[in-house]
């Protein structure tokens, strides 16, 4: 299908073909919300910077509070957020509880924020890198 958009479309109207296309290839709106509810959790810098935080290492509560410069309170107040749309997960370690980043769709999806941010200022490896871990990952572990 070539054909050339509408250059205005008070002039010709909708093209029926295409908003046909449109409205059948959207998804469901649980999966829009879920979306949205994820972009509105990194949306704060202070769990932006946990996220990213827990890139290369899994850090307790308190290590994040030192490295970001917020309370334990506060902090657990995010991982709350973050654990509730599996952006993070937690293992208990006797009283302390440990994070890291759920997978690494995670990973993903922040180096592709930042390097959106940065337009292109970081090196093309550490993203070719972890694009290639993700499409190595197990599709059991991609759903």
């Amino acid at each position: 299908m070539n054909a050339q958009p509408n250059t205005r479309c008070g002039d010709h109207g909708i093209d029926p073909e295409r908003v046909d296309v449109g409205r059948r290839s959207l998804l469901d709106d649980d999966t829009y919300f879920t979306v949205a509810e994820t972009f509105r959790a990194l949306s704060d810098s202070t769990r932006a910077k946990i996220v990213y935080s827990l890139l290369d290492q899994e850090l307790c509560t308190c290590d994040l509070a030192a490295i970001i410069g917020t309370s334990e309170s506060a902090i657990s107040q995010h991982l709350r957020v973050l654990r509730q749309l599996r952006i993070v997960k937690s293992r208990r370690a006797g009283k302390l509880v440990y994070y890291t980043l759920d997978d690494a769709h995670v990973r993903v999806l922040l180096m592709v924020c930042l390097r959106h941010t940065r337009h292109g200022a970081e090196d093309g490896a550490a993203m070719q890198s972890i694009l290639t871990m993700v499409a190595d990952e197990p599709a059991a572990q991609q759903q």
